[in-house]
């Protein structure tokens, strides 16, 4: 009984937390301050680039200038992958034309690009750390 008491009081010591920072995403090349920009946080690639309730986090940001900037808070370390555009008219939606091809500036993480459609998860994925947590982009 004593070891498994032991043993219990043990585990409330121990820490299990993953190390974890706050990671900054500046994006720029905004054409206007209009709208806001809408960011996608992927912890893996399912979901990448655009399935909102596939994203570890995600978040709408005002824009200042021609930049905008999110801090996302307590990210635990490890990869990531973001996918971001301007919403310019407040939808909550990329707007396309009838071929599919945005009207609203958009980008990802590494500033990756894809052939015909988005970059994969691998191209646009870098690694979060206590030295390594901010983030910049500009939008096409």
């Amino acid at each position: 009984m004593k070891i498994i008491l032991l043993f219990l009081a043990m585990l409330f010591i121990i820490d299990f937390d993953q190390d974890s920072t706050d990671l900054t995403i500046t994006v720029s090349g905004l054409k206007n301050e209009s709208g806001v920009v809408r960011v996608l946080l992927f912890k893996g690639e399912d979901g990448f680039p655009s399935k909102v309730d596939k994203a570890f986090k995600n978040a709408s940001v005002s824009i200042k200038g021609d930049k905008a900037s999110i801090v996302f808070k307590d990210i635990p370390e490890g990869t990531y992958a973001f996918s971001v555009f301007h919403d310019s008219l407040n939808t909550g939606k990329l707007r396309t034309n009838a071929l599919g091809i945005p009207k609203d500036a958009y980008g990802f993480s590494n500033n990756a690009s894809g052939t015909f459609g988005p970059p994969s998860y691998k191209d646009a994925s870098f690694k979060v750390t206590a030295d390594q947590n901010k983030v910049s982009i500009n939008l096409r």
